[in-house]
């Protein structure tokens, strides 16, 4: 894979590689650092203990929030197969847009030059209820079992886990302090207060077809209510709502403010594959870019489902770009609903930069610092909305507690000599 390609992997905001250069590589080590520099300031045995439960939190978390909601999909999707059903029917073709895209004008339309799409269709159209029961229990499935194993049970484990290490620094530090009267550190009773461990069809067409990011959104929302309810105690409540509330506004809502404010000030919106695609460079530099006549509904379609047009880059970036789905015979596959909206966009963006390069007093050059300044802009998004996550949501989630708490120690490890109730 090309240097181009990974920066254009990890530019996409819409898929999961930006979250997981963000969260694996950078956001995790950086956490765990810092919280067990937080915490040695008062104390190296709960710094310890901090930063072994952010390292098993954490890394379980990215296992089964990358990996989890993709392979419970997976086996659901084999699952609707039995029932003779294609998973991959959108069922907002359901919604006829007259003249433009449904399920009933997409059977008819395609039903001479994709007869297998279109069996798929009839299927589903005469199996609707089943089908939307059926994609019903797979968004539930591929997000309550990620989210009871991460809200819920991992915590438990892991406190499970670090009551026996408390126990064991508690005898430590009562075997240093022999029969001091002093009030031991880690003593069990109120360090760790132990909890028993227990463990129709609108809205089945907006979150069916989610992507891997969607259910990772709806996941990471159910995870923060899942760590917020088996908090052990009210100060590590709060504690963890500020930082479950600042973490998923900075994965899913912050990085997409960001690439939209670096590409208002570079003007450049386009894909880097694109700009290192020495043919399109090319059909821009001679003026025969051929697209859409315009972004409406019937002259994108139009234009896409024209034979003649499969191999022009418009087809070709829309498809690599997953604005569109086509079969492998070049056909659109009618089995999937296109956002026209985020399709019309894509093309006035060409549009767009295919005027300015043309004004341009040096076309080269112009394409060059195009491509430079978009991968700087990915780059630049990346680094910053990983900067933001790694270090200064740490740093003002730290200044809260200290404020709630009056401790540097992480609230749900204190001793309860260290627990303060500001109300």
């Amino acid at each position: 894979m090309s240097i181009t390609s990974i920066i254009s992997a990890i530019g996409n905001n819409s898929s999961v590689y930006p979250l997981i250069v963000r969260d694996c590589g950078i956001e995790v080590p950086s956490k765990i650092l810092l919280t067990y520099n937080q915490n040695k300031k008062e104390s190296k045995g709960v710094a310890y203990l901090a930063a072994r439960e952010r390292f098993l939190d954490e890394y379980s978390t990215s296992a089964v929030w990358l990996g989890g909601i993709p392979l419970v999909s997976w086996i659901c999707n084999k699952l609707i197969k039995r029932f003779g059903l294609n998973p991959n029917v959108n069922l907002k073709l359901f919604k006829e847009e007259k003249d433009i895209q449904g399920i009933n004008y997409n059977i008819n339309k395609f039903k001479n030059i994709a007869p297998d799409a279109v069996k798929d269709l009839i299927k589903i159209k005469n199996n609707k209820k089943v089908y939307e029961r059926l994609l019903a229990a797979k968004f539930i499935s591929s997000t309550t079992i990620p989210i009871l194993f991460m809200g819920f049970i991992l915590p438990k484990l892991i406190f499970a886990s670090s009551a026996k290490k408390i126990e064991n620094l508690r005898n430590q530090e009562a075997q240093n302090k022999n029969n001091s009267k002093k009030i031991s550190f880690l003593q069990k009773e109120k360090f760790f207060k132990k909890e028993q461990i227990n463990f129709t069809g609108n809205w089945v067409s907006k979150v069916a077809n989610f992507s891997a990011q969607d259910k990772m959104a709806v996941t990471d929302g159910g995870y923060a209510v899942g760590r917020v309810a088996t908090a052990r105690n009210k100060n590590e409540r709060l504690d963890l709502s500020f930082k479950m509330a600042g973490m998923m506004f900075l994965n899913f809502v912050a990085p997409k403010w960001i690439e939209k404010a670096l590409n208002k000030l570079s003007g450049i919106s386009l894909d880097p594959l694109m700009l290192a695609d020495e043919e399109f460079v090319d059909e821009l530099k001679k003026g025969r870019i051929k697209l859409p006549k315009s972004d409406s509904a019937k002259d994108l379609l139009d234009f896409v489902d024209n034979a003649k047009n499969k191999d022009t880059s418009f087809v070709k970036y829309a498809k690599k770009l997953k604005k569109i789905k086509m079969l492998e015979n070049g056909i659109r596959d009618p089995r999937e609903y296109v956002d026209l909206k985020i399709l019309g966009k894509f093309r006035n963006d060409i549009e767009l930069f295919s005027k300015s390069a043309l004004k341009s007093d040096n076309f080269n050059m112009f394409i060059k610092k195009a491509k430079f300044a978009k991968s700087a802009n990915i780059i630049t998004n990346v680094v910053l909305s990983s900067f933001l996550l790694a270090y200064v949501l740490p740093k003002v989630q730290f200044a809260f507690r200290k404020l709630v708490t009056g401790s540097d120690l992480e609230p749900g490890l204190a001793p309860a000599e260290k627990i303060v109730d500001k109300k």
